[in-house]
């Protein structure tokens, strides 16, 4: 499961979420701007408050890094 933390002004969100769908990866958009559950389970996870933030199957990315995201999706 894919899960992309964002809010709605985040130029690299947009990118993040942008590559996910070129790939068809299935993803969950949570806005932490409008969802504080989300927020406060980015931070617990990421342990800060910069997003992007992306969760994969347990394993999270700050910021958007598509090698990381790659490597994750791709070479299991």
């Amino acid at each position: 499961m894919v899960k992309v933390y964002s809010t709605t002004s985040c130029p690299w969100c947009k990118k993040a979420k942008e590559y996910l769908k070129s790939k068809d990866i299935a993803f969950e958009d949570l806005n932490v701007q409008e969802n504080m559950e989300a927020q406060e389970e980015m931070i617990n996870l990421s342990k800060q408050r910069g997003v992007p933030v992306i969760n994969i199957d347990g394993n999270i990315i700050v910021g958007f890094d598509k090698p990381a995201i790659d490597n994750l999706l791709f070479n299991k």
